[in-house]
Parts: C-alpha cells; sequence; structure tokens
C-alpha cells in the first residue's frame, strides 16, 4: 500500500451482525447474503466470515462476482440475480452457480446444454425489472423443467418495488406470487425468498418463505422503521400515514425492530504535510476559505476521486478522537483541514467512523446512502481487521 489511504473492514462485527440477524429471524431455514457491488463495498474477503457465522446461500448480481467467490470458497451456494449471458453459461455451470430462469426462451436455451444446473425462477410480481409475470409462463416453465432431468428448480423468488407502509404495492405483489404459482405445490420448492433488509426488518414473516434476502444490515445499516416523535410535522404525518392504511387496507408493518448490529466500514487516511497560514490566508480552489485566525491546515491525500464528493461545508475529520473541519473546496485527491498544534504528520485521520458517518456524506452528495457506500473508495486498498489484527489486505491496483 503506497498511498496510506484505505477502507478498514471488521470483520468481528461482520459475524456479529449476522449471528444476531440469524437469532432475531430465527425461523428460517436459508438465510441468503446479498452481496452484489462487491459486497457492498466491503469487498468479497468477507463471505468466509459470514460463512462461519452462519450464512448458508449467498446472491450476486453477475457473473464475475460469483467467480470471485469461488476463490474464496468452492462449495458454498450461489445465486446470480441477473441473468448470465448465454455465451458464458458453461462457466457458471462448472462453478456450480445457481442460474435465474427470467423467461421461457432463456430455460430453452439452458436445456439445449445438457448439462445439470440449479436454478431458481424470478417472478416478476410488479417491479417489471426481471422475471415471469403470468401463471401460463410460469406452469410452462416448471412444466420444461420436469421434463429435464439435468434441471433442478431448488428455488422461486421475488423483489420488492416499495416499503409497503404506506402504499398496498407491497400486499400485492404477495398476492400476484402467490397468484401466479398456485398451481403448483409449493412446499415442493426447497427454497422461496422475497425479502430484504427492509422488508425483513418492518414487515411480518410471509408465511410461504423459508428465505431471507438481506444484504444492507449485514454491514451494521438499521434501516427498521422508526417511531415518529411528536412535532407538529410528524402529528400530520401520522395522521395522512393512518388514512392511507385505513383507505388502501395496506398490512401490519413493524416498527422499532430491536436489532443490534455494529457498522463494519470506515475510511482512513494520513497527513502528507502540515501548514501554519497566517490570519486572512485562502485555502484552496476557489479561495473559498479564509484564516480568521493564525491556524494549522494538514493537507490529506484523498478526494472526490475517492467518492466523498466536493462539498466541504460542515465537513469534519477525525484526529486522535477529536474532530477537525475540513476546510476549502474539496479536490481530486486531496482535501484541507484546519488543525491545531497537538496534531502530527504521523497521525491516522479518520474520513468515516468515529462518529462520522455514511449518512452524513450522502446527505452532503445529495444522494442515497446505498450509493455513497459502493462508491467511496472503489480503487482504495482494503485493509481486514479480525480481533483487532491484520489479517488480510487487498489492493486494487495490482503488480505485475
Amino acid at each position: 500500500m503506497y498511498r496510506k489511504t484505505y477502507i478498514e473492514i471488521n470483520l468481528d462485527n461482520i459475524s456479529h451482525n449476522v449471528k444476531n440477524v440469524i437469532k432475531k429471524f430465527n425461523d428460517y431455514k436459508y438465510y441468503i447474503a446479498m452481496v452484489k457491488a462487491n459486497a457492498y463495498g466491503h469487498g468479497l474477503y468477507v463471505i468466509n466470515e459470514m460463512i462461519e457465522s452462519g450464512i448458508n446461500y449467498f446472491a450476486v448480481s453477475s457473473l464475475e462476482e460469483a467467480l470471485t467467490i469461488r476463490k474464496f470458497n468452492k462449495d458454498i451456494p450461489i445465486l446470480s440475480t441477473e441473468i448470465i449471458d448465454l455465451d458464458c453459461i458453461k462457466d457458471a455451470i462448472k462453478n456450480k452457480i445457481t442460474l435465474t430462469i427470467h423467461d421461457i426462451d432463456y430455460l430453452k436455451e439452458i436445456i439445449k446444454h445438457k448439462e445439470k444446473v440449479t436454478v431458481h425462477i424470478k417472478i416478476d410480481t410488479g417491479m417489471h425489472r426481471l422475471g415471469i409475470d403470468n401463471k401460463k409462463e410460469f406452469n410452462k416453465a416448471v412444466e420444461l423443467i420436469k421434463e429435464n432431468k439435468n434441471i433442478y428448480l431448488e428455488g422461486l423468488y421475488t423483489h420488492f418495488a416499495t416499503p409497503g407502509v404506506t402504499d398496498n404495492f407491497y400486499d400485492k405483489q404477495i398476492k400476484t406470487f402467490k397468484e401466479i404459482t398456485k398451481d403448483i405445490d409449493l412446499k415442493e420448492i426447497p427454497i422461496i425468498h422475497m425479502s430484504s433488509s427492509f422488508i425483513t426488518l418492518s414487515h411480518p414473516k410471509i408465511d410461504i418463505c423459508n428465505g431471507i434476502r438481506v444484504g444492507t444490515i449485514l454491514y451494521g445499516y438499521d434501516i427498521s422503521l422508526k417511531s415518529m416523535n411528536n412535532s407538529p410535522k410528524n402529528i400530520l404525518r401520522k395522521i395522512r400515514n393512518k388514512y392511507l392504511i385505513k383507505k388502501n387496507n395496506i398490512s401490519e408493518c413493524i416498527y422499532d425492530t430491536e436489532i443490534d448490529v455494529k457498522k463494519c466500514f470506515s475510511l482512513k487516511t494520513n497527513i502528507m504535510q502540515i501548514k501554519h497560514i497566517k490570519k486572512g490566508d485562502k485555502v484552496g480552489y476557489r479561495l473559498l476559505y479564509t484564516a480568521p485566525k493564525d491556524t494549522y491546515i494538514a493537507t490529506l491525500p484523498i478526494g472526490y476521486d475517492d467518492g466523498i464528493g466536493t462539498h466541504h461545508e460542515n465537513r469534519q475529520v477525525s484526529i486522535n478522537g477529536k474532530k477537525y473541519n475540513v476546510v476549502g473546496e474539496v479536490s481530486m485527491c486531496m482535501l484541507n483541514v484546519e488543525v491545531d498544534s497537538s496534531v502530527k504528520l504521523t497521525d491516522e485521520v479518520t474520513i468515516i467512523g468515529d462518529g462520522i458517518t455514511i449518512y452524513s456524506i450522502a446527505s452532503r452528495m445529495n444522494t442515497t446512502f446505498h450509493n455513497t457506500l459502493i462508491n467511496i473508495g472503489k480503487t482504495l486498498p482494503r485493509i481486514y481487521i479480525k480481533n483487532n489484527k491484520k489479517v488480510h489486505e487487498e489492493s486494487f491496483f495490482k503488480e505485475d
């Protein structure tokens, strides 16, 4: 690692989260960890920690991700939730990757390979992104699979388009799933999964499901529904929500689910230079900051190229447990922080962690925390910590 800017992943917290999710939701047989987008930016090195903690299935968005998991574990089941190109099917079958069947034509092409393969059928219940969206086509798919001993129908699943809190589309999707699949005995299907972290935390268990498919919560982000206080705005929101729930006959939601999870992701860097500047001196592009007094400016090797955005207003970093303000516009690969005489060149700087959250950065970038999380530090090394010791390091830039 040359530039000492890196992401630190706490494996103990990964394990803690997985165990607590399984403990909390203990009436499932299959615990499917969603590890798309490089495990939400945490890196796929986390998968064996998840397996040891109780995860028994993984879901990815591409064959590339699935094959990366195979570098760490040869046997764990892996579902590709996106469609694997027919040109690559042999690689998927060779590496025991579970395929998603989204239409009849694709299934027929898979059958032509005459090789044993495990599949899950994706049911489009209204999101209209991928999947079979009618009973006739679904029944035909099941019939074709039964006629071909090489195809093993292991699972059925769908994905929800809305939270289902003040709208009834969530309920409609469950009803549609049951309608499309009603001509078969669902008890004969080994795995049925149609959840997400939010759905798992905020809705009762869906009666036909024996698997949950979760991502966000495993990485320490509790996104459950929270009760609103009695501020004037919230009182109006409560009245509106109550009206919508009654009007649309919306099913029960669960608020304030108690789940003990810990953040696993922190972003750290070092100090390249500390400079003493005078009152009235300006800092950074466009000279946006003017020193109100004689002070110290520390320059750090991290910038918006690392996914932290350009906004500097009210942004802070942590050095030795103390918060310091970012000053001047964030540059592509550097930023400046106003510090005091106690800060030394050798001090480590925390950009995310120590009370500074992904949420705060996402808010400044006017985007979601999911978007921020997966885009921060895509080219930065990841250092994995277990029992307070470094156990692994992954670098984006590989040496020949």
